[in-house]
């Protein structure tokens, strides 16, 4: 054996480029290989027989199990010449088992034939399952996602519905609030023209049943049901509750007026 097939053998058996460098050197040393010198590792090797292989390995490290596969699969592929007899000795020596397990009977060859059939049908069989269940996760996402799509449906339609109702009490507010301005602005106009007509005597209460017609109760309302009307337009058109000031003064100024001519009965 040379040291290029030296070599090509230690990294067919995993062991690291630096420890065959070394070990390769060792043997050149023990002459236990000679010197090839064209460094071709790459382009294949043939060796004597399986035991010097398998003792070379066992020298160099490798365990009984991995260096009796290494060299059964370099024998199958040809790159191991002879069949050894089990009596060559290098270092460690090996018994005949050894050569003798690495000759492959048609039975075995047979079994391992079978046992592998068996592995590729259960790979077939794994691989199925793993479709069936991506299958299945697939169509339980898909619902998931239509069931998600519909709630969002019902969320926007349910929005748009809420918009729609806001809008409808934002105008119901602004023509109250306009109304509201309008009786103010005219209740300002009249009391201003009473004021105008004297400045000694001061401006009479309006009657009682004209608070009733302004807010739209009935003559016969009582004093209790004008102020509770009064005291609702208030808290509507208090600025602090987003109402109109110019209402709210106009309502306040009535609502003491009425408060003042109960007083007075």
């Amino acid at each position: 054996m040379n040291t290029d097939q030296a070599f090509d053998l230690l990294r067919e058996a995993g062991v690291t480029e630096d420890s065959s460098i070394q070990t390769v050197r060792r043997w050149f040393r023990e002459r236990k290989i000679n010197y090839e010198g064209k460094g071709q590792r790459d382009s294949g090797y043939i060796l004597d027989d399986t035991d010097q292989a398998f003792n070379m390995l066992k020298d160099a490290g490798v365990t009984d199990t991995i260096a009796f596969q290494i060299v059964r699969r370099l024998l199958q592929e040809g790159k191991i010449q002879n069949m050894g007899t089990g009596n060559r000795k290098f270092k460690n020596q090996q018994n005949e088992t050894v050569s003798k397990q690495l000759i492959i009977s048609p039975s075995d060859q047979d079994k391992i034939i079978h046992q592998l059939k068996a592995r590729i049908k259960a790979q077939d069989e794994h691989i199925k399952a793993i479709e069936h269940l991506h299958k299945s996760s697939i169509t339980t996402l898909i619902q998931q996602r239509d069931i998600l799509n519909k709630e969002i449906t019902n969320l926007e339609n349910e929005n748009s519905e809420l918009q729609r109702e806001t809008k409808k009490l934002l105008k119901e507010n602004l023509d109250l609030t306009n109304e509201l301005l309008t009786l103010k602005e005219e209740l300002f106009k009249g009391n201003k023209r009473e004021a105008d007509t004297t400045q000694t005597v001061p401006p009479p209460l309006p009657k009682t049943n004209d608070y009733r017609q302004k807010l739209g109760l009935s003559k016969h309302a009582s004093d209790k049901e004008v102020l509770t009307r009064y005291k609702k337009l208030l808290k509507i058109t208090h600025p602090d509750h987003g109402g109109n000031a110019t209402a709210f003064h106009f309502i306040k100024t009535d609502y003491d007026y009425f408060r003042n001519s109960i007083k007075l009965k």
